[in-house]
């Protein structure tokens, strides 16, 4: 017998952010320097639609890495898993033309204490805003 047979909705927002990624991290297994960009609520987890990333400025090409954590500590390779990838182009800072971002899909649950955390493959100089829109459930 299924234990939920009725979808499932987040009842409440959640958005949270990292402002600057700027440092190179080159390990695949989510170890090392890592941004949390979300951690799903302790009682009931919650659901992570998307990802939004915004260059801040010029930067060199780059790939976005993002890892799943089971809410231990990511120096474990153990406690992390790769979910995606997103390319980053070279960025210009203009006065006149928007710097373009990218939005990367996720939707996935995130179960409770969870964290999705981020890398960078290369160094950047203006670094990168990115958000991440879901809710709790």
């Amino acid at each position: 017998m299924p234990g939920n047979t009725s979808p499932i909705f987040s009842k409440v927002a959640r958005i949270e952010w990292v402002n600057a990624l700027t440092a190179a991290n080159t390990a695949k297994d989510g170890t090392g320097t890592v941004a949390t960009v979300f951690t799903a609520e302790a009682s009931n987890g919650s659901y992570l639609q998307k990802l939004v990333v915004r260059p801040r400025g010029t930067n060199v090409a780059s790939v976005l890495r993002v890892f799943l954590n089971n809410g231990a500590s990511n120096a474990t390779a153990t406690n992390n898993v790769l979910i995606a990838e997103l390319s980053l182009p070279a960025t210009t800072l203009s006065e006149v033309a928007a710097l373009s971002g990218n939005e990367l899909p996720l939707n996935i649950p995130v179960p409770p204490g969870y964290m999705v955390n981020l890398t960078l493959g290369t160094a950047v100089a203006g670094g990168y805003a990115v958000a991440g829109f879901g809710g709790d459930y």
